[in-house]
């Protein structure tokens, strides 16, 4: 089942795919004249901006956080150590090149979901049955919005990086061929524990709705996100001599991969591919996932969330996946090869001026806060998707809740290789429908940006 999961994945993340997703980046930069950099910081200053008689549920503070809730999470430790063992350093430089294009892509997103939401609801589907005219492509995508919430990025992806890390940490030489017999698999006692743990979290948070999850990510989103780059920081500052070699290898590796890997990597194709899907993952620009939280803002103005909604991009991608990547180059941990996890741990542990032993907890406690935070956000997401496909039917969206609670609990115990390939798989299936969606509505979108 892996091997099909996984060719699968790769042909939909294939030169179609990626196409459209750069297309629609370019389309939007070039119409919108760089929104992107050259409204940055007015987008920040939207986030706090409050509108008390608009209609909405969150604040835009508020909607941002869960937005980055649900993106910052595994992909920005794991995802960015795997896109380099694979791709090399210069997969970083399309993660960026992808990012930095997908804010305006964002900023579509956030300006439609305002644009074209009813009442104080709606998502991306609010958007497609307008671009359209029918409402079966919106079903599509919130079907496959709540498989991702049961079985891929929202769920599977986030707890197996909480796994390997805990393993990583309390239990190193586990060899796979003992410990707790469960559902299939030998897990160490630790990843056990752990799994428990989050279960009992997750399901703490998720079983009070909607509201509980957005202000449990309102609190833990910022903490989590400083304390991150803090830790970077320390490891960057430590190497400051190694960053311009370290720069220059993102850059050539980025158009010839074999001269920088050796021959390990050499093509291009698997280098801009891991950059690209590695990036969407994080970042979710052109998912349409971002409209869902932006859609419950309490906001008037389409034009000041779209601002709001690029910033998320911005923070998850270019902020703490380029100090992922750039601390994986400074310090040779991509060459290392083997699980994600285990390439930032290493990295952490060269670079970081404490004991091996802090450092390995340092990335432990990053990967749980972030992945916790990722299955608070798409859950939300998830009852969005749900409460649209099902007319709002409160005994669907109770069943929704213990079978997420159900997959938290069974995903310590699923193979990594097909946790990223229905990761990849459900990723590539809500982006289509909705870059589509975005390709027609760009007239709308660029009518309505005034600029400064």
């Amino acid at each position: 089942m892996g091997v099909w999961l996984e060719r699968a994945s790769g042909i939909l993340w294939g030169l179609p795919l990626m196409g459209l997703i750069l297309a629609v980046g370019v389309l939007y930069t070039v119409r919108l004249r760089g929104v992107q950099l050259r409204r940055l910081g007015e987008g920040f200053r939207c986030a706090f901006r409050e509108e008390a008689d608009a209609e909405g549920e969150l604040s835009p503070f508020g909607a941002l956080c869960t937005a980055l809730a649900a993106t910052i999470g595994t992909g920005n430790i794991v995802g960015v150590a795997a896109a380099l063992t694979v791709g090399g350093p210069g997969a970083l430089f399309w993660m960026l090149l992808a990012a930095l294009l997908g804010m305006a892509t964002q900023y579509a997103e956030g300006f439609l979901a305002i644009r074209c939401r009813r009442g104080a609801g709606g998502g991306p589907w609010s958007y497609m049955e307008r671009a359209f005219g029918r409402r079966w492509p919106g079903k599509l995508y919130g079907a496959c919005a709540a498989f991702a919430g049961l079985f891929g990025i929202g769920t599977f992806a986030q707890v197996s990086g909480i796994s390997a890390a805990v393993e990583a940490f309390f239990d190193p030489l586990f060899d796979g061929r003992s410990g707790v017999f469960l559902l299939g698999a030998y897990r160490s006692p630790a990843v056990v524990v752990a799994g428990l743990l989050v279960t009992a979290a997750a399901a703490a948070v998720l079983l009070g709705g909607a509201r509980r999850i957005a202000k449990a990510a309102e609190a833990v989103v910022p903490f989590m996100a400083v304390g991150y780059v803090i830790v970077n920081l320390v490891l960057l500052l430590g190497n400051l001599p190694a960053i311009p070699a370290a720069l220059g290898q993102i850059v050539r590796g980025a158009f010839d991969p074999a001269a920088v890997t050796g021959g390990a990597v050499g093509s291009l194709l698997i280098t801009a591919r891991q950059g690209i899907a590695r990036g969407v993952f994080t970042n979710e620009a052109g998912m349409g996932t971002a409209a869902i939280a932006a859609a419950a803002a309490k906001t008037a103005s389409p034009e000041r969330q779209g601002l709001t909604a690029m910033t998320g991009t911005f923070l998850d991608t270019v902020v703490l996946c380029t100090l992922t990547g750039l601390s994986l180059v400074v310090t040779g941990a991509w060459e290392a090869g083997g699980p994600g996890a285990a390439v930032t741990g290493l990295a952490f542990v060269r670079g970081l001026p404490c004991s091996p032993g802090l450092s390995r907890f340092l990335l432990m406690a990053s990967l749980v806060f972030f992945a916790f935070a990722t299955i608070l956000g798409w859950h939300f997401y998830a009852q969005r998707c749900l409460a649209y496909l099902t007319g709002g039917s409160r005994r669907a969206e109770v069943l929704y809740r213990w079978l997420a609670i159900a997959a938290v609990l069974a995903a310590p115990y699923v193979s990594p290789g097909v946790v990223w390939a229905l990761a990849d798989l459900s990723n590539g299936l809500m982006a289509f429908p909705n870059l589509l969606a975005l390709l027609r509505l760009a007239p709308t979108v660029t009518a309505g940006e005034k600029g400064p």
